[in-house]
Parts: C-alpha cells; sequence; structure tokens
C-alpha cells in the first residue's frame, strides 16, 4: 500500500537529526560534507538520512561541475502547513472559549466583592 504524501513528509520529519540537516538546507545549497560536519556520524548514515527526505519530495540534489549540492524543496511543508491549520484553528477556538470563560468567573467575582 501506497503511503500518501503527508505520511510520508511525517515520517521523513519524525527524525531530529534530519529536522537538523533541513533548517540547514533551509539557509541554502550544501554539500553532504557540510551537512555531515555537525554530526557525530559517516556519510553513509548521512546519505541514507539524505536518501529519506529526497523520497519526501523534501530535498533534491542539484548538479555543479563535481559537485552534488542539496536544497530545500518546500512544497511538502506547505502541505503540512494546511493540515495543522485545521488544529491550529481548533486550539486558537479552545482558548477563545476559555478566555470567556475565565473573564465571566473575574466578573463575577468582582460582582461578589462590590455587594459585601
Amino acid at each position: 500500500m501506497a503511503a500518501d504524501r503527508l505520511s510520508v513528509t511525517l515520517q521523513a520529519l519524525a527524525d531530529p537529526t534530519r529536522r537538523a540537516i533541513l533548517a540547514r538546507l533551509a539557509l541554502g545549497e550544501a554539500t553532504v560534507t557540510e551537512l555531515a560536519q555537525p554530526f557525530d556520524m559517516s556519510f553513509p548514515a548521512v546519505s541514507k538520512h539524505l536518501k529519506v527526505l529526497e523520497r519526501a519530495g523534501l530535498v533534491e540534489q542539484g548538479r555543479e561541475a563535481q559537485f552534488r549540492p542539496r536544497r530545500l524543496r518546500p512544497e511538502p511543508l506547505r502541505d503540512l502547513a494546511g493540515w495543522l491549520e485545521n488544529y491550529r484553528r481548533f486550539w486558537d477556538q479552545s482558548l477563545d472559549r476559555l478566555d470567556a470563560y475565565l473573564k465571566e468567573i473575574h466578573k463575577a467575582e468582582g460582582d461578589k466583592g462590590e455587594t459585601k
């Protein structure tokens, strides 16, 4: 069964190393050597992480002479942001209701204090 694009994106983002690689690529293109520098792991291990990110469509490989720099492809992140937007609205509405309730309680307590 083929996984949907959102599931593939979430699986790729589940690993902190891959999220760190994406954060670095958000600053601009980088080679595998540059991407591997901050991590205590082998180049093959970093390459495996890059392959997962490439399969998810989050990273693409460029070609500059003998170099193969990687670059960020943000489209899957936009899809993820759209999906998360529904939950942001849910929390905004929930917090608005909580705020209104707390104001009611505060007002009721203030009214009790005025009648003393």
